[in-house]
């Protein structure tokens, strides 16, 4: 028998996805349901809230060494098998059925996260050894290794020390996690308020999403074609032959994201400096009557 992960049902998973859609819901400006829907299926002793622990005990415990690593994941699998399934499976019904009425599944499982390998693998791991045939030995042992994995692995592996923030983050309580992103918001809000509402927009995306995320390309090409639109239209109306010279340069470089590409940072820095680029061109020539 061959285990498959299910985003549907890892409630570590889930959790992560919520915290990110609070964050988005927030720099939208907007009441966040996903606030409600965490509130009232992560807090108290239920079921649901001590599985959860488990892959939050995961998550927590990064860089530690081969021996703990293995004595984390005997205990973790140990307790999984001690949890009310009947009681578990229907909690989770009751989440997706919440989140079902707030959110479109789709949108909301695609944003990816950071931890997702080892969250995946110690889904599977669990229903594994809670299910009654026989499993696919391979994909066993590959689950295994992947958490052993993430377990040992260095906080700051291959230098990157960018991440440290990150894992730090991960390791706090639900209840400071969702702190820490209000502080943050409210700083993205206090630093970037002088920012115009099409460079808000696309660095939310950019901060709520991840680069290689369908969502992000789609948000990212959907802003190059409105580029595209609002250059060619100052493009028609300038009578400054050297401007227009350079909005067609411009026009040039600005073009779809393919497929196969990944969204990166430059494509951010890109965009931001388009529209402040339009913006000032809409003042300028407005100003100086240089438009049609």
């Amino acid at each position: 028998m061959r285990i498959k992960h299910s985003k549907y049902k890892n409630t570590g998973l889930i959790f992560e996805l919520l915290v990110k859609q609070i964050a988005a819901d927030t720099l939208s400006k907007r009441d966040s349901p996903a606030l409600t829907v965490l509130r009232k299926f992560y807090t108290g002793n239920t079921t649901l809230v001590r599985e959860f622990k488990l892959y939050d005990f995961v998550l927590k415990n990064k860089g530690v060494g081969p021996k703990k690593a293995e004595s984390i994941l005997s205990t973790i699998v140990e307790i999984s098998r001690k949890l009310d399934a009947k009681s578990l499976g229907k909690q989770k019904y009751e989440l997706i059925k919440e989140l079902k009425s707030h959110y479109d599944l789709e949108e909301f499982f695609s944003i990816k996260v950071q931890a997702y390998k080892p969250l995946a693998a110690l889904y599977c791991l669990m229903e594994a050894q809670n299910t009654a045939g026989l499993v696919d030995l391979d994909v066993f042992v590959d689950n295994k290794t992947t958490i052993l994995e993430h377990l040992t692995q260095s906080k700051t592996a291959d230098g990157q020390v960018k991440n440290a923030l990150i894992e730090e983050y991960s390791k706090y309580d639900k209840d400071l996690r969702l702190l820490t992103y209000k502080i943050l918001l409210e700083k993205f809000n206090s630093q970037y308020k002088d920012l115009l509402p099409e460079q808000k927009n696309i660095l939310k995306e950019f901060i709520v999403s991840v680069s290689s995320s369908t969502r992000l390309r789609n948000v990212v090409n959907e802003e190059m074609t409105k580029l595209q639109a609002q250059i060619s239209k100052l493009k028609n109306n300038i009578t400054d032959k050297v401007v227009k010279i350079k909005l067609e340069e411009i026009q040039k470089v600005i073009v779809p994201i393919k497929n196969t590409q990944k969204v990166d940072d430059n494509h951010l820095v890109s965009l931001m400096q388009y529209y402040e680029l339009v913006n000032e061109l809409k003042t300028l020539w407005k100003g100086q009557n240089y438009l049609r």
